[in-house]
């Protein structure tokens, strides 16, 4: 007997309402749709249906069967989906997610290198922080950083980690010395990112001490995004701690200094987040794919480089 054909021909004939209805969309007879369920129950020993000349209706037992025949059924569909579309071909248009700083300073890059591997692949990248509503947005992928990922419907592929330094300008650094310790920054004038990940007024370090945490006067300027912050740290307005992505040029030309080398701020977890694993498309699971794999090469060596500026 063909238990899992028996157990779609149940449910068709659960959501037809009657035996012949069921039949009927199957392309088969009422008597094979019959019998294939009267198989099922001798199976089971148990009865699904209750049957009248007019109408069915499921039994307790059969209607517990029937949630778990959809739930089986179901994770059937997914495993045929992903091994039918192992090889596909990715083509067509990706919509991809990205935070400004990350998106500009990596994400457009490697979208580059990975259009050379799939040319048939058209992105659409939308630049914006904050996280990304899938249904409203009609988002493929989203790249998120965050300290803890929140319970979600999404799936979640870690391609690396990221985490911000504390930077001043040459001028300000002139005009106001230099901290030494993070419990110096209070004394300081220091630009807040205002952003829902991070308090304004608190910087955690992960430090030679271990994790520590600052309470800092209110600020006098506040920005929504690391590119804004790390400009405002050019001109000298104080002191910021900004992702390392959106400081590297900023340290590589020498208008940003690395202070308080030995801290950085807690590491960020970088994610590709997508809607589901059914039937994912071969375009989503390749630029996935290669996000994992290149990303942690290209991370590793702009924060080795931010080290080596910061001993300059």
């Amino acid at each position: 007997m063909d238990i899992l054909n028996n157990m779609r021909v149940f449910v068709r004939v659960v959501e037809a309402g009657s035996f012949t209805m069921a039949a009927n969309r199957m392309d088969g007879t009422p008597g094979q749709t019959s019998r294939a369920v009267s198989d099922l129950e001798t199976h089971l020993r148990t009865r699904l249906l209750n049957r009248t000349t007019r109408r069915i209706a499921l039994t307790e037992a059969g209607e517990r069967y029937y949630e778990h025949c959809m739930q089986i059924l179901a994770y059937v569909e997914v495993a045929e989906a992903e091994a039918g579309n192992a090889h596909a071909r990715p083509f067509g248009k990706l919509k991809v997610r990205s935070p400004v700083g990350f998106g500009q300073h990596y994400l457009i890059k490697a979208i580059g290198a990975y259009q050379k591997q799939y040319p048939d692949v058209k992105v659409q990248l939308t630049l914006a922080n904050g996280m990304p509503d899938f249904i409203e947005d009609g988002c493929d992928v989203a790249i998120v950083g965050t300290l803890a990922l929140v319970d979600s419907e999404l799936i979640s592929q870690k391609f690396g980690s990221a985490f911000s330094i504390v930077c001043a300008s040459r001028s300000y650094i002139e005009a106001h010395g230099i901290p030494h310790n993070p419990d110096d920054l209070v004394g300081h004038t220091c630009i807040h990112l205002n952003t829902p990940e991070f308090p304004m007024n608190v910087w955690t370090f992960d430090g030679p001490k271990g994790k520590e945490c600052v309470q800092l006067r209110p600020a006098s300027l506040e920005v929504n995004t690391p590119e804004a912050l790390a400009t405002g740290v050019r001109e000298g307005l104080g002191i910021g701690l900004i992702p390392i992505y959106s400081a590297i040029s900023g340290l590589s030309d020498g208008e940003l200094a690395w202070v308080l080398p030995e801290y950085k701020s807690q590491e960020m977890g970088l994610y590709a987040m997508y809607a589901s694993r059914r039937y994912v498309d071969a375009k989503i699971r390749t630029l996935v794919d290669y996000l994992k794999d290149t990303m942690p090469v290209t991370l590793a060596s702009d924060q080795e480089a931010a080290r080596r500026f910061a001993q300059c």
